[in-house]
């Protein structure tokens, strides 16, 4: 026996449950979402185990929700009951918030929002130089912490949605977000803890939605298709390429298909909101003229909210109809407005935004450096692209009938969100499709050049500027840029560049030009300590531009190169290097030490989007400032292919090898049969052959010789002149001139007081829940008082009396104040609820009494049966049940009978309003109880087998030696006996039966060993049943008992059976659901 100690117990104890938590946790969390964060619209996108890429309903059972969050009377609204407070109460209501979120407070764009805007009252951050929301309690709100209220609400519908937390998350953004914009968005989700898995341009996603479905459709040939979106706020053009790339998973490499977005153009303002201020614009001076009234409808806001709310609904009617009637009832002074406005009238007041349609196509073309025809298809979105002016301009712009429309306009771009929200996430595997974004504003390096005049006199320094991340370059990417003469500690600025191809207002809304300033430090250190005995190469700069299109620079380091003999190794060191050469090769240990940034090498995101790490090219090489390192400019797949070269090459040399070996055997093999064939006569030609030979051999002996040598000579000068990279971490601090981001206690102060406003908005449900079940229960109660059957079981002053006190309550809950607690009204339900628990109690009873009386009849008719059927069964020799139970279940019926007349003669007695003596609950447990004990003897019966009779020994005058076979049985079961004479005239007589047995004896010819059991038969089938009950009648003097135990058996079973078959036809209420 094997034992284990308590210490090994309780390790694989532990072991088991740690594996068991981690399986059951697995489970749980998986569900990711995805967020569209549009201007007017939110739209959510869940995937979870079994509901794959489905869009979230919120709590109205719509499929989006409007991106507006309002406040009134401390109570936070969203969706369209905040839609309704922004009418009613515009300053109280805030919307379009991703027009301003990241931007100073003197950006042009925050301008234009307080002028399309002006009840708002936006103030200066002091501290970061954005906008801040005031409202009129003097409490502040930033554009992030507004939009977090939205993302948190999103994600509260989506864990209702799903009926699980959810934490990771991808969100999409307009492509023209800057660093800051997209920065902003990261610190709002946090603030609400939502993990950004991704954050993905809006273009991009919808791309993505249109690839994921027309895989088949892409070849390693670039196939070229262009967006056109024309949203709430702003419109851009989208250039794509699909292609097919070949991607390393894990070790495999795979194909599969790419998008690549090759060229964008956008414009910031043109959308469908500047259409609706133009459209309230014209109907508030169509207000105007009627003179209705003498004060002005623009300076009242609820007035010019109402407009707004009607110009949208008519904007939305003329798309389909040339014209509609606009109405607004009490716009102001309690006057009503109507006017009818056409589609010709809605054209001329945005002929100048008509004009600006087209302006992103060509963009988006120029910069890609496609032509149209090389467009495949051009695909629209966006609500405004459904406008009959916009459809027909690009018609005529493109030159094409038809464009297409085949994707759902408002949640493609959700859609394609969580399709990479699920490649992204911990629980599912979908099928690779890489994404490559575009930079649209160009990054670049600035740094002085550190030069030394001709008398070793310092010059000014020259400002150098090299391009690190141009425009359209894709993303994520890497890049290395290298400072070459830079000795010492340095400073250098990462800036916007290039920014020609913007307009002047545009590039004002891009965050100042630099954007970090980064400080070198370490580099006089590592010089003064290598550069003595190596070559230097410079110093390093690691950047990186991940999948939400942020910069990041990851590490900087001095590289130097020392000619010479390598260093020996120790013994230690050689002995891992021999145990690491079982698991790996060296080729690996190579890439590890060429690696620029072995830690992001397993990133998931990294590896499937095939993102690789390049090195900036020489812009200007007569300064020498800057250079590439081509080592690091190597990808993972880019050494697929070659390294699948080098094995194609070694295999045809290899074969080649084979095949001359094999012709030199042959040819070895066809001398010597020739030689063989040749009589052994040796002659002098064969001497002088042999004699050749020899000297051949030592020839080539001594070039062998020769060759080692030189061989061994070449190793050594390797070894003399083996190369040593010595790398050297440096420290680097930076600064950045962007908007800054929320300190960190400022970000706690805003976690605190969302947290703080959604535990006053939960209280605030929780309140109004007890308030609508006291209500409910006061109403409900006062009608149930005036039906027939409370009528009956309750008298005329406990109605009176009951209803004064719910009349008395309806009206204390009206009474209370709007900053109750929650418990009063849970206390007041439940003292009406005591109040009318005894009769509420009777009107059960007497509905339910009837139907329960019946069941009990019914089943104590089928207990009756049954018992009548067991005590016929137990008058055979061999009975199934013991006669104690036989008499449990009559002495249980007998008493069933008793309680239930005598219970019921007493409960007619009684009157309606009086506590009821006969229960439903007791009628319940009385047929639970014959219940259990007929089920018990039927179960008893179905697996009843009989017991095996003691068989009769053969009494014949037969030899010993037949005595002998008919008494004894081999112990060997696997040998048998050989057929006596009895056993050979009963084959050969034909009295005897097919089944062995005579006509004069039912005895078999063995018999079981003392103190071993028999071994039972299975039970007999019908056929088999009927078979034996028919050979039994046939043989009239054969054994009784095995005909008695035959036919019981049979009995036993069609009883059994026609018992239960109806029992469960006629007892239709056995209790147990009581």
């Amino acid at each position: 026996m094997v034992t284990t100690s308590r210490p090994g117990q309780l390790l694989a104890i532990t072991a088991v449950f740690l594996c068991f938590y981690v399986s059951l946790t697995a489970g749980f969390n998986l569900a990711v979402i995805a967020i569209d964060l549009g201007s007017e619209y939110t739209k959510i996108a869940l995937v979870k185990p079994g509901v794959p890429m489905e869009i979230v309903l919120n709590d109205e059972s719509s499929r989006k929700t409007a991106s507006i969050v309002a406040m009134r009377d401390g109570e936070r609204h969203y969706g369209q009951a905040a839609v309704n407070t922004g009418v009613r109460f515009p300053k109280k209501a805030f919307w379009y918030l991703m027009h301003i979120v990241g931007l100073k407070y003197e950006d042009p764009q925050v301008a234009l929002y307080k002028k399309r805007f002006p009840y708002y009252t936006l103030i200066k951050d002091q501290d970061r130089g954005t906008v801040l929301f005031q409202l009129e309690d003097e409490s502040t709100y930033s554009p992030e912490e507004l939009i977090a209220m939205q993302l948190e609400k999103a994600k509260s519908y989506a864990e209702t949605f799903a009926d699980q937390p959810i934490k990771d998350c991808v969100i999409t953004v307009p492509v023209f977000f800057s660093q800051s914009q997209r920065k902003a968005i990261i610190q709002a989700a946090e603030m609400v803890d939502l993990n950004i898995l991704q954050i993905l341009s809006e273009n991009a996603a919808v791309a993505l939605n249109y690839g994921v479905f027309r895989r088949k459709n892409f070849n390693s040939t670039m196939q070229y298709y262009m967006f056109y979106d024309m949203g709430a706020t702003s419109t851009t053009a989208t250039v794509v390429g699909y292609q097919m790339v070949k991607t390393k998973e894990g070790t495999r490499v795979e194909t599969n298909p790419q998008l690549v977005v090759k060229g964008v153009g956008y414009d910031r303002n043109l959308g469908g909101l500047e259409v609706t201020l133009r459209m309230r614009d014209h109907l508030a001076k169509a207000f105007t003229k009627t003179k209705k009234t003498k004060n002005d409808v623009y300076q009242n806001p609820r007035a010019m909210g109402k407009l707004f709310k009607e110009a949208e609904r008519v904007k939305k009617v003329l798309s389909a109809n040339n014209d509609h009637m606009a109405q607004v009832e009490g716009l102001l002074d309690n006057e009503d407005f109507r006017v009818k406005v056409s589609r010709a009238e809605l054209e001329g007041m945005t002929t100048d935004l008509m004009e600006r349609v087209t302006k992103p196509i060509e963009e988006a073309l120029k910069t890609s450096q496609v032509t149209l025809p090389e467009i495949t298809e051009i695909i629209l979105f966006g609500g405004g692209t459904r406008t009959p002016k916009v459809q027909t301009l690009l018609s005529e712009f493109l030159g094409r009938q038809e464009l297409g429309k085949s994707i759902n306009s408002d949640e493609a771009s959700a859609l394609g969100a969580v399709y990479q929200a699920a490649h992204l996430g911990k629980g599912f595997k979908v099928k690779m499709f890489g994404i490559k974004e575009g930079t649209i504003f160009p990054i670049s390096v600035e740094f002085a050049k550190q030069s030394v005049g001709q008398d070793d006199s310092e010059v000014k320094p020259k400002t150098v500027k090299r391009t690190l991340f141009g425009r359209m370059n894709p993303f994520p990417q890497k890049k290395v840029m290298t400072f070459n003469k830079h000795t010492t500690d340095f400073t250098f600025n990462v800036t916007y560049t290039d920014l020609s191809f913007l307009s002047e207002e545009e590039a004002k809304s891009i965050a100042g030009p630099v954007l970090t300033t980064y400080t070198v430090t370490g580099v006089d250190t590592a010089y003064s300590k290598h550069a003595q005995d190596a070559e230097s190469k410079g110093v390093k700069a690691h950047f990186r531009l991940d999948e939400s299109g942020i910069l990041h620079m990851d590490k900087a380091e001095v590289v130097f190169e020392r000619q010479g003999p390598a260093e020996e190794e120790s013994t230690w060191s050689k002995i891992g290097s021999t145990l690491g050469g079982l698991f790996g090769s060296s080729a690996d240990k190579e890439t590890k030490v060429e690696d620029s940034d072995p830690s992001t090498e397993g990133d998931k995101s990294e590896s499937t989007n095939s993102n690789t790490e390049k090195e900036t090219t020489k812009a200007d090489k007569s300064d020498d400032e800057t250079s590439s390192d081509d080592k690091d400019d190597k990808s993972k797949d880019d050494k697929v292919p070659a390294e699948e070269e080098e094995e194609r090459k070694k295999e045809n040399s290899e074969e080649k090898e084979e095949k001359k070996g094999e012709n030199e055997n042959e040819k070895e093999e066809k001398k010597d049969e020739e030689v063989k064939e040749k009589p052994k006569e040796k002659t002098e030609e064969d001497k002088e052959e042999k004699k050749t030979a020899e000297d051949e051999k030592t020839a080539d002996k001594k070039l062998n010789e020769t060759e080692k040598a030189n061989a061994t000579k070449t190793e050594d000068d390797k070894k003399a002149n083996k190369t040593t990279v010595i790398k050297v971490d440096l420290t680097s601090e930076f600064s950045s001139y962007e908007i800054p981001q929320l300190s960190t206690d400022k970000l706690k102060d805003s976690k605190k007081k969302l947290a703080d406003l959604t535990a006053k908005d939960k209280e605030k449900k929780l309140l109004e829940k007890a308030k609508n079940d006291l209500e409910a229960f006061i109403f409900d109660m006062g009608d149930r008082l005036s039906q027939p059957m409370y009528e009956k079981c309750s008298t005329e002053t406990e109605r009176e009396e009951y209803s004064k006190t719910l009349s008395e309550s309806s009206d204390w809950m009206y009474e209370q104040d709007d900053d109750a607690k929650k418990e009063v009204f849970k206390e007041k339900l439940r003292e009406l609820k005591k109040m009318t628990k005894d009769l509420e109690m009777r009107v059960s009873e007497m509905k339910e009494r009837p139907e329960a009386l019946n069941a009990l009849e019914s089943m104590l008719n089928h207990s009756i049966y049954f018992l009548k059927t067991v005590q016929n069964l137990s008058q055979v020799e061999d009975p199934i049940f013991t006669e104690v139970e036989v008499t449990t279940l009559g002495q249980l019926i007998n008493d069933t009978i008793d309680w239930k007349n005598e219970t019921v003669k007493e409960q007619k007695k009684m009157l309606n309003t009086e506590k009821p003596k006969l229960l439903v609950q007791d009628i319940g447990m009385k047929i639970q109880a014959l219940d259990r004990e007929v089920k018990y003897l039927i179960n008893k019966a179905k697996n009843f087998r009989p017991k095996p009779k003691s068989k009769a020994k053969k009494n014949t005058t037969s030899t010993s030696n037949d005595t002998a076979t008919n008494e004894t049985v081999s112990e060997d079961p696997t040998v048998s006996d050989p057929p006596s004479d009895a056993d050979k005239s009963a084959d050969s007589d034909p009295s005897t039966d097919a089944d062995g047995k005579g006509s004069e004896s039912t005895a078999e010819d063995t018999t079981t060993p003392p103190g071993e059991e028999s071994e039972l038969p299975p039970p007999p089938t019908d056929g088999e049943t009927k078979q034996t009950e028919e050979e039994d009648i046939l043989q009239l003097d054969g054994d009784d008992t095995a005909t008695t135990t035959s036919t019981t058996e049979k009995t036993t079973e069609s009883t059994t059976e026609s018992t239960t078959e109806s029992t469960t036809k006629d007892n239709k209420h056995d209790g147990s659901d009581l």
